[in-house]
This record gives structure tokens, sequence and C-alpha cells, in this order.
């Protein structure tokens, strides 16, 4: 068992995207120094990861973990090392399934993603941070051959804890119902994976179905429903709006989800729950 905690509630808060843009990372140190947050996982190859770094270092008590990119962003290493893994300007293909496809079935392109997920690790070993976990952007460590190279190379690089991205939600529809056989089978061989590897996880995950709409209303009814054992809430916050938004992320509510994070109700229902604020590193 990955936390061995079951009879208590414990709560992991989390930003993702840490370090995509100056707006982002306001909204984590906030989030974190005035607000509920107590974790957040950093895109090392992103323009505003310098500025991340220092605002992580300057708050100690601020879980980073690793985001990995391997679709919908930017590589480490430059196209002429991976040239059939990203374009001509270094960014990874936008289309999930595709990219899954050629990941899973092209052995040069798995050798060159082994090359970018390893530089990723290096890059964020570089930044002398504490490696509190490591996830992916867009949940593609679900993806078998994402997931074995974050798992083997991580190995080198202190890798101790994975977030496993299976939410609970109830089934109001056939396509829920087809969704949950589907995603069930799939996410239970991931942690198994990820149990076998001796790595630290969570329980459960609220985010997924709500991205970018994880308001101080969705966060409110999350926590008045939080089961026992490790729970890991992420969301997507932001001071502003900034140039360059992904286009699949435009209607994201950014500022909200900020200002849900550091909502004094939303402080007062996790006191009043019972549960404990922690980050992965505090997973036994």
């Amino acid at each position: 068992m990955g936390t061995g905690e079951r009879r208590l509630k414990r709560l992991i808060v989390t930003a993702d995207d840490f370090g995509l843009s100056v707006p982002v990372n306001e909204a984590v140190e906030n989030a974190h120094t005035q607000g509920v947050l107590t974790t957040t996982c950093l895109m090392v190859g992103e323009d505003a990861v310098e500025d991340a770094v220092r605002r992580a270092k300057e708050n100690a008590k601020l879980a980073v973990g690793l985001h990995v990119v391997v679709v919908c962003g930017k590589s480490v290493l430059p196209h002429d090392e991976i040239p059939d893994l990203v374009d001509g300007q270094g960014n990874f293909d936008t289309n999930l399934v595709r990219a899954g496809f050629r990941y899973f079935f092209l052995p040069k392109v798995r050798r060159q993603l082994a090359l970018e997920i390893e530089a990723q690790y290096r890059a964020f070993q570089k930044t002398g941070l504490y490696l509190d976990h490591v996830n992916a952007h867009n949940h593609m460590h679900v993806h078998p051959t994402v997931l074995g190279l974050i798992l083997q190379v991580g190995r080198a690089y202190g890798l101790s804890a994975v977030r496993i991205p299976a939410e609970t939600f109830t089934i109001r529809s056939i396509a829920n119902l087809i969704e949950k056989l589907f995603l069930a089978p799939w996410l239970a061989l991931v942690k198994a994976r990820v149990r076998r590897a001796g790595l630290r996880y969570n329980d459960q995950i609220f985010g997924i179905r709500d991205s970018g709409r994880m308001t101080r209303d969705r966060l409110l009814s999350i926590i008045g429903q939080l089961p026992d054992g490790v729970t890991e809430v992420f969301s997507h916050p932001a001071t502003r709006r900034w140039e360059g938004i992904d286009p699949a992320a435009m209607d994201y509510g950014f500022e909200e989800e900020y200002e849900a994070l550091l909502d004094t109700d939303v402080r007062n229902a996790i006191a009043e729950s019972g549960s404990e604020l922690i980050s992965f590193r505090d997973i036994s």
C-alpha cells in the first residue's frame, strides 16, 4: 500500500504548471503563503521556470514536484537531438492520441522520449529543489511507455512519489459508465506499477473532470465529502491571464481557481473536516 494511512483524512492541495508564466508563479506563491496550497509541480522547459525556482527557494515549505511534459508544451532538449519528438521550435505534439500511438509503437521515438525525460529530471535536479513527486502534463504518465520511463529514469534522480490520476465520480450516463469501466482497470495497473516500484502515491484525486473550474464552491463541495486516506486536489491558478495561453485552456477560470485557494471558507472547511494538509513527501 502506498499510503498506509487510510483511517486518516490527509489532503494535498496542488497547483499544476508552475513555471508556465509569471501569473501562474505569482498565484502559486500567494496561494501557498496566504492560502491552502501545499504543493506544486514544475514545468522545467517553460519560459518562467527561473522565476518559479526563485519563488520556490524563498518558500521552503512549498513542496515542488516535476511536471513531466511530453505533449502540449516545450522540450528541454533541442530539436536536432529529438527530431522525431518535437517540431522545429521544440514543441511537442498537441494531439494526445497520435502522440500516444507514436510513443508506444515507434522505437526511435521511444529512444528520444527517454532522452527528453531524463533531460527534464536533470534540469529539475540542477535547480537544487527537493523532488517531492512526479506527474505529467495532461496526465500522460498513464501511458505505459511514459510511466515506464518516468519510473526507470527517476531512480537515479530521487523519485519517491507519483500522482495517481484516479478520480472518483458519480455515474450519470452510459458514457460515464463506459468511461469508468475502461479507466478503472487501466488506472489499477498504473497504481500497481507505482506500488511495485516502492513509491508513495495518493489514494484519490479531484480536479480532472472539473479542470479549469475548481472554484470556491467546487472546493467546498469536495472538502465536504472527503474520503479517508490521502486525497490530492489540484487546480490551475493564475493571478491574471497571460499571452500564449494554450488554446485548449482558453476557457479555464484561472483567476477563480486562484481566489478559491485563498478563500477563508475553504480554509475553515478543511479544518472542520479534520483533514491534515500535507504534501507527497509526508506520506508514510
